[in-house]
């Protein structure tokens, strides 16, 4: 146990390491929030005694902080700014991407770059794309770990398993990749079109659906009004 600690200072799991790259190496840049409701979408349902909102959150996230603070001391993830809602955005190293693609059975050409800077401005528009990307998903809480919760927390769970089935994994999705009009998929042209997301992948065989978040996705901003 003591040399877990010292590697794994948070004492976060294998699998919730790899949990947390495969949702960033996807998404590239995310809230704790967003990894969690992806990663381990039972955990929404839980903690619901707490009185507040921000103690929940904090509840229900403090296992994928904990994975984060252990991937950030192996240098493989960072801190990147806040959103516009003032919450802390994470995002891969380099180093991070070689674990991610690992994690998700990708070439590392395909993985893209790190998201250094997206937060800078509070990365609206990647926040746009994740939160449309889970809509899609729409991740199945398992009802098997809500045991002892109360009755509203588990009716809740039951009428989310209960719902219509996303669209795949967060394995199966890619964000910012180039779609190879003209060339090949390993050498694009600079003209090749680029979808905010896309799924599933195309080596499955399935047909791609992709999309781009735009302002039908982000709240309109007021228009000046001329005097």
């Amino acid at each position: 146990m003591a040399g877990r600690r010292l590697t794994n200072p948070a004492e976060s799991s294998n699998d919730l390491r790899g949990d947390v790259l495969r949702v960033l190496g996807v998404l590239k840049v995310a809230t704790v929030d967003q990894i969690q409701r992806i990663a381990s979408p039972h955990l929404t349902y839980r903690h619901t005694s707490k009185p507040t909102a921000s103690e929940r959150k904090t509840e229900r996230t403090a296992s994928h902080v904990g994975a984060l603070s252990d991937l950030r001391k192996h240098g493989l993830a960072e801190n990147g700014g806040t959103s516009r809602a003032g919450e802390s955005l994470r995002y891969l190293t380099t180093k991070g991407l070689e674990a991610a693609s690992c994690e998700l059975g990708r070439p590392l050409t395909e993985m893209g770059s790190t998201a250094r800077g997206a937060g800078s401005s509070g990365a609206t528009h990647p926040m746009a794309v994740n939160e449309t990307v889970i809509a899609r998903l729409r991740p199945k809480p398992d009802l098997r770990l809500l045991t002892g919760e109360p009755a509203e927390a588990k009716a809740a769970a039951q009428a989310a398993v209960e719902a219509p089935a996303g669209v795949g994994t967060i394995a199966s999705y890619a964000t910012e990749v180039p779609l190879p009009a003209t060339g090949t998929w390993a050498r694009r042209t600079r003209a090749a079109p680029r979808p905010t997301s896309s799924s599933p992948p195309r080596r499955t065989g399935s047909r791609c659906c992709s999309s781009r978040s735009t302002t039908a996705t982000r709240p309109q901003r007021r228009s000046r009004q001329s005097c």
